[in-house]
């Protein structure tokens, strides 16, 4: 019998996580001679109160949606993926792999055969730590935090010596021609009426995110391979009685993760950049973890988290700017949300299970 009902677990726990978050956050703003109500008011004019602000708020959410999303479908087969940063930065190399040398005659032909590549660099990174976690008992945690490194000085190095363009001192390709540009939302709402910024970055690959969102549910709780999945995250002992492979689970789950993690690179190299940069993934990956932690491996709750935090990301940007608020203080009340819904959840968890379980024997 669970110890609290199911909305608990997905919509009080979290709730009451983010409250504890903006409570400590409100007070730390305090603590520097700052109004609390006014920087909140200001992140939500920053982020929401325009239809520039939500085309920041989305792009960032859009990365999180696929990093998210990775980290999920790890978790349900009990691996910690922490390489999404990364298989995000290999997607990029194949996203401008895509871009550079295939000549696309229009974008949706180019959008599907670089998300295919980049799907294909992000899982091939993350084969290797997952072979070596299924055959040698390597842990995940430390193989894909090594390769996040190994991946950034591959990226250095291919930047740098291999894809940049003569006469060129900026450490990035060459942009990308006019016919492989993903169309930005004002470009994809004006037709119907809806305006829309055009400086925004948000884009086609925000509507990929969410497809994503439902292929992940659908192969998660729909699937026989979806089954086996959870099942191997549930109990190892029991699945391998069942007849599941673990080696096969831990190889699909993370080469699905690493794919989906290396998808995030059409939204930020093809969608926005419209050009492979040096730390183009901008802690995406790390973050990924959080959004689904928050969003308990589930794809509605990635996608409202992945919002969430891309309202913080922007939002913060915004207080950085017209305010007395440093920026690093932003990346504290960003990480304030992240402890509490990650690292102290059980602080919330525990208290609430007992409450429950009172209530269940008062009834009783």
């Amino acid at each position: 019998m669970d110890r609290m009902p199911k909305w608990a677990d997905v919509v009080l726990i979290p709730l009451i996580s983010l409250i504890l978050a903006a409570i400590l956050s409100a007070l730390v703003i305090l603590g520097i001679g700052e109004d609390p109500v006014a920087a909140v008011k200001m992140m939500v004019s920053g982020a929401l109160g325009s239809t520039y602000g939500w085309g920041y708020t989305l792009y960032y959410a859009t990365n999180f949606m696929f990093t998210g999303l990775a980290v999920a479908v790890a978790f349900h087969a009990r691996l910690f993926n922490i390489g999404g940063e990364g298989q995000a930065m290999l997607g990029g190399l194949g996203v401008a792999i895509a871009c550079l040398y295939v000549p696309w005659p229009h974008w949706t032909l180019a959008l599907g055969g670089a998300a295919v590549l980049a799907a294909l660099f992000g899982a091939a990174w993350a084969a290797i730590p997952a072979w070596l976690q299924a055959k040698r008992g390597s842990h995940i945690v430390i193989t894909t935090i090594m390769f996040n490194f190994i991946a950034s000085a591959v990226l250095n190095y291919v930047l740098v010596n291999v894809m940049r363009p003569q006469g060129s001192m900026d450490p990035a390709t060459a942009r990308f021609s006019e016919t492989v540009h993903l169309p930005t939302l004002h470009e994809l709402l004006a037709p119907i009426g809806i305006s829309f910024s055009k400086a925004a970055p948000a884009n086609v690959s925000l509507l990929v995110a969410v497809a994503a969102c439902v292929l992940v549910w659908l192969l998660i709780w729909r699937t026989r391979l979806g089954y086996e999945i959870r099942a191997y995250g549930h109990s190892e002992t029991g699945a391998l009685y069942a007849g599941i492979s673990p080696v096969r689970i831990t190889m699909i789950a993370m080469l699905i993760s690493g794919g989906l993690a290396g998808c995030m690179a059409i939204n930020n190299v093809m969608g926005e950049a419209e050009r492979l940069v040096l730390n183009a993934t901008e802690g995406a990956g790390f973050i990924g973890i959080a959004v689904a932690l928050m969003g308990r491996s589930h794809p509605f709750g990635v996608f409202l988290s992945a919002i969430l935090f891309g309202f913080l990301y922007q939002g913060g940007a915004e207080l950085a700017l017209w305010t007395s608020i440093p920026r690093e203080l932003i990346v504290v009340i960003q990480a304030l949300v992240i402890l509490f819904t990650g690292a102290l959840d059980n602080m919330v968890r525990m208290p609430l299970e007992k409450l429950f379980l009172s209530l269940r024997k008062g009834r009783a």
